[in-house]
């Protein structure tokens, strides 16, 4: 369910005018983000284009340059920090620690009382079909499992804000499921979300609010309607018996992407000419002028022929 926010929204994550270079380097350049409260926000990128020097940024791993950020309503580098969960792209477990005991720990970390940690961690095990594996030890667990219990430790104390970076990384369809689920439960309780993700269908899906940064500096910023507005019903879904380089061909075709069962096509041309072009070439069993997918957009800012990743075509729907 799609968050709505109507009147006054309490802002979880503030960032005003952030800027972190790395000697020459400029890695985020003069970012400004609102998070409301109970949202999920996407945050999505090519990779070294900032996003986790701005997830490091909020957690104060590391320290902006220039700009304040404020978590939870403080700008401190440790008042909010048993508020806030976090999962690591790169994933780490003591290894020699069992399930139990791995997930006890996290929890006494958070100051949560031992009662209180074993009643959390057991029904979380529950939920994700581990309570066989509580005494086994972390180096024994698949890939997947492991991935679940390290997702448990982030949110074992109930944060109200918990930041994710690519939380679905090598999981199967299952534990993605599962995953995503739990997510969404998290939200519906209270609970802020921002999470990372490089898969568009992911954050298409799930978010309420869309944040891509490109070389630094942010280009788009709000809900997907809005983002998608901004670019305009210049997409075709196309499905027919023609080929990939009959559609380049059209000088009304400005690129094609391959979606697997459909081609989307963005056009700079009338959609009925195109229309009448293609029945002329072959069967044509899909023809649907549609808004661009948050992946064609994606490739319009960031891909190898893009034209429109400026910095000045930043603050699509930016929160005030």
């Amino acid at each position: 369910m799609k968050l709505k926010l109507k009147g006054y929204v309490l802002v979880v994550v503030r960032l005003s005018d952030v800027t972190k270079s790395y000697g020459q380097h400029t890695a985020v350049s003069e970012l400004s983000l609102n998070v409301p409260a109970g949202s999920l926000y996407g945050f999505i990128g090519p990779n070294g284009s900032g996003k986790t020097t701005t997830i490091r940024m909020i957690l104060r791993i590391i320290h902006q340059d220039r700009g304040q950020i404020e978590v939870l309503g403080h700008t401190s580098a440790s008042a909010a920090n048993d508020d806030v969960g976090y999962l690591p792209e790169e994933r780490g477990l003591y290894k020699k620690l069992t399930v139990r005991g791995m997930l006890m720990y996290y929890a006494n970390l958070k100051g949560m009382s031992r009662h209180d940690a074993g009643m959390a961690v057991s029904d979380w095990l529950e939920r994700f079909e581990l309570s066989d594996w509580a005494s086994k030890k972390i180096e024994t667990l698949s890939k997947g499992m492991s991935q679940k219990v390290q997702f448990i430790a982030s949110i074992i104390a109930k944060p109200k804000l918990l930041i994710l970076d690519e939380p679905f990384s090598g999981l199967d369809p299952v534990n993605t499921e599962a995953i995503r689920a739990a997510i969404l439960k998290l939200q519906q309780e209270g609970t802020t979300i921002i999470f990372s993700t490089h898969d568009m269908s992911v954050a298409e899906n799930m978010c309420d609010f869309i944040f891509m940064i490109y070389q630094g500096n942010k280009v788009l910023d709000g809900t997907l309607e809005e983002i998608k507005a901004r670019y305009g019903a210049d997409s075709i879904r196309l499905r027919w018996e023609g080929t990939t380089s009959d559609l380049q061909a059209m000088p009304e075709v400005q690129r094609v992407i391959d979606m697997g069962g459909y081609q989307e096509l963005q056009l700079r041309g009338d959609p009925q000419r195109v229309l009448h072009q293609l029945v002329a070439k072959g069967n044509v069993q899909l023809f649907e002028v549609a808004e661009p997918s948050l992946h064609d957009i994606f490739i319009r800012i960031a891909g190898p022929e893009a034209t429109d990743g400026q910095p000045a075509m930043a603050q699509v729907g930016a929160q005030a």
